[in-house]
């Protein structure tokens, strides 16, 4: 199942633009297995504990201004990245990606992530309750009465 998830999560994130190297990667990431690279995610499937954080770190390239992307994953990119609205649009932008691969919440939102608030960000969402939408809207990436259908997947 596992493999699948992330199969399809793959061939997702190619086809709007985010490409996934399969690679080894040093135990100084953020989250296990993943290193964002610009417009690139690096995956060490060894280390990778759960594919549905490829989504949420996607939605962080994904959401970042075009002319900032190469500087993801460099220290040209500065130290304030992302900032908050950032981390709330990519958060939201993931629930989208899930609910576009018709994926359950919780291949996004497990139990070990999003400091144990997973279970009330899937409480949310589900409900309609879309903490940061007007400013994924503002982006141009959906519209607030349509989501979470998106007209665009990167800014």
């Amino acid at each position: 199942m596992t493999d699948t998830i992330l199969a399809r999560i793959t061939k997702f994130l190619e086809s709007i633009g985010i490409k996934v190297i399969d690679t080894a990667l040093g135990d100084d990431t953020f989250l296990p297995g993943l290193r964002l690279e610009g417009q690139q995610i690096l995956v060490d499937l060894s280390k990778l504990k759960y594919p549905g954080d490829l989504l949420h770190e996607a939605g962080h390239i994904a959401v970042t201004q075009p002319d900032l992307r190469p500087l993801i994953g460099t220290d040209d990119i500065g130290a304030n990245w992302p900032e908050l609205g950032d981390e709330i649009v990519a958060i939201l932008w993931s629930y989208a990606a899930l609910h576009h691969l018709e994926f359950d919440p919780k291949v996004v939102f497990h139990e070990e992530g999003y400091k144990n608030a997973s279970p009330w960000f899937i409480e949310q969402f589900t409900n309609g309750v879309y903490m940061g939408l007007p400013l994924l809207s503002w982006m141009g990436l959906c519209e607030e009465d349509e989501f979470p259908k998106m007209k665009t997947w990167l800014r």
